[in-house]
């Protein structure tokens, strides 16, 4: 049974994080989260990617809404096989949300157990942080050591990448 957004917020007063969420049209991209968000939501907004490797293997990237994301780049750098999307019936079966409501949240789900969290250097920059509270016409805020504390509590240690100097590294690469 997944997580449900009351179960979310549960835990999260059960770990002592003040959070707030803001209810909003729903926003499956980026841009059109953007376009919902207003001056309650200041601060660092993530992009949540769900992909897999070749040998099954699991993972949540999560990296600042600017960042640009090469997923040659974290395969080459963390020597995975190669990455790509997952579907959306693993990602519902795994995280127990549904595509444009991909968040870390999800990580609490029991099934989420095997899911490998690369976390955004950039979006640590922030001391606010925003995320889906498990579907896409809400967010929730919290602050960014809130955040790391509900990670260490859920048992999900990130693995943190400067995501943005991956891609640009790889780029040059290509073009030099």
């Amino acid at each position: 049974m997944s997580l449900t957004e009351a179960d979310l917020f549960a835990l999260l007063d059960r770990l002592g994080i003040a959070h707030r969420t803001v209810a909003h049209a729903p926003a499956h991209t980026v841009a059109e989260a953007r376009a919902v968000r207003g001056p309650a939501l200041a601060g660092g907004h993530a992009k949540n990617l769900f992909v897999k490797d070749r040998k099954g293997g699991l993972w949540l990237v999560v990296a600042d809404e600017d960042t640009a994301v090469d997923l040659a780049a974290i395969e080459k750098h963390l020597g995975t096989p190669r990455l790509s999307f997952g579907r959306p019936e693993l990602m519902a079966a795994v995280l127990g949300v549904a595509p444009g409501a991909v968040t870390p949240f999800a990580l609490a789900n029991p099934a989420a157990g095997a899911v490998h969290l690369i976390l955004d250097r950039a979006l640590l920059d922030h001391d606010r942080l925003h995320f889906h509270p498990l579907r896409n016409d809400r967010t929730t805020a919290l602050t960014r050591e809130a955040f790391l504390r509900f990670l260490t509590a859920v048992g999900r240690p990130p693995v943190v990448l400067d995501l943005g100097g991956l891609a640009a590294a790889r780029a040059a690469a290509r073009a030099g």
